[in-house]
């Protein structure tokens, strides 16, 4: 019993500095970003405002075109995602009920994708955004987000497909459905967990996506807001309440869609780790 209790202890204790490790920084952001200039840069440090201040947030509305960069970046995520959990769910269902020539090398390729850093793709993909004409331009996000993240949705919706039994659709077929339609009826609401999760970590990556947005768009209302944010960082300072203001704001989107989906995130991410 008393190992018991002393497993516990080391197991709450152990829980708790991680859980103070990880929400401190966020605490730290939503408290700066509530302080006056003063304060931020003040010594010893107020781990508490001695003035509440909304003026950061004011300010990043009107110095700069926050509600902009946000709606550009929704537009951008949001668009990027659905293209590519449509594709990523013809795909993956093609490659795990089917067997055909090629089908072991475009698997192996989609995991080759995955292992080589991004960077090495930036010259070519530069040049052919130039020649389409599409250099500083939205769709030239949303198509090279939707071609980054295809292989990686595909290989993950394959192991959701291979754990659905395809007695299923045969059941389904036999009374009347088309594959299509047993697909749509019958598969694809059995894989809404999967099909969430894969829909919410897209959106993720696209939101918090930098590299590319910095590379490709110049122009000023077109920006997203990790470029935004970035140009809070100046010559010769950073403004720290600017930055944490808009940090709190561009948090909220990822939090509401994590708190709306938590339950098919949980069971998504679960059932899809099994086969791969």
């Amino acid at each position: 019993m008393k190992r018991n209790y002393g497993y516990r202890f080391i197991k709450v204790a152990f829980l708790s500095v991680y859980l103070v490790i990880m929400v401190f920084p966020l605490y730290w952001i939503v408290i700066t970003s509530l302080k006056p200039q003063k304060e931020i840069f003040s010594y010893p440090v107020h781990y508490w405002p001695e003035q509440f201040t909304l003026q950061n947030y004011v300010n990043i509305f009107k110095v700069s075109k926050f509600n902009v960069y946000m709606a550009n970046s929704l537009f951008v995520s949001i668009s990027s995602a659905l293209i590519v959990i449509v594709i990523a769910i013809c795909s993956a269902y093609v490659l795990a009920r089917f067997r055909f020539r090629g089908h072991k090398q475009i698997m192996l390729a989609f995991f080759v994708t995955q292992m080589l850093p991004g960077f090495i793709a930036l010259a070519p993909l530069y040049m052919m955004m130039s020649n389409l004409h599409l250099l500083n331009q939205r769709i030239s996000l949303i198509l090279m987000y939707t071609v980054i993240l295809i292989p990686f949705s595909t290989i993950m919706l394959r192991g959701f497909f291979q754990r659905i039994p395809a007695n299923l659709e045969e059941a389904a077929m036999i009374d009347g459905c088309s594959q299509l339609s047993a697909l749509i009826r019958v598969i694809i609401p059995i894989m809404m967990p999967g099909i969430s999760s894969m829909f919410i970590f897209a959106f993720v990556q696209n939101w918090n996506e930098l590299f590319l947005a910095v590379m490709f768009i110049d122009n000023e209302s077109l920006k997203t807001l990790p470029v935004a944010m970035n140009s809070f960082i100046l010559k010769f300072n950073v403004d720290w309440g600017s930055m944490s203001a808009g940090t709190v704001l561009s948090i909220l989107p990822t939090i509401l869609l994590f708190a709306l989906a938590q339950r098919f995130i949980v069971e998504g991410l679960t059932q899809g780790a099994v086969k791969g």
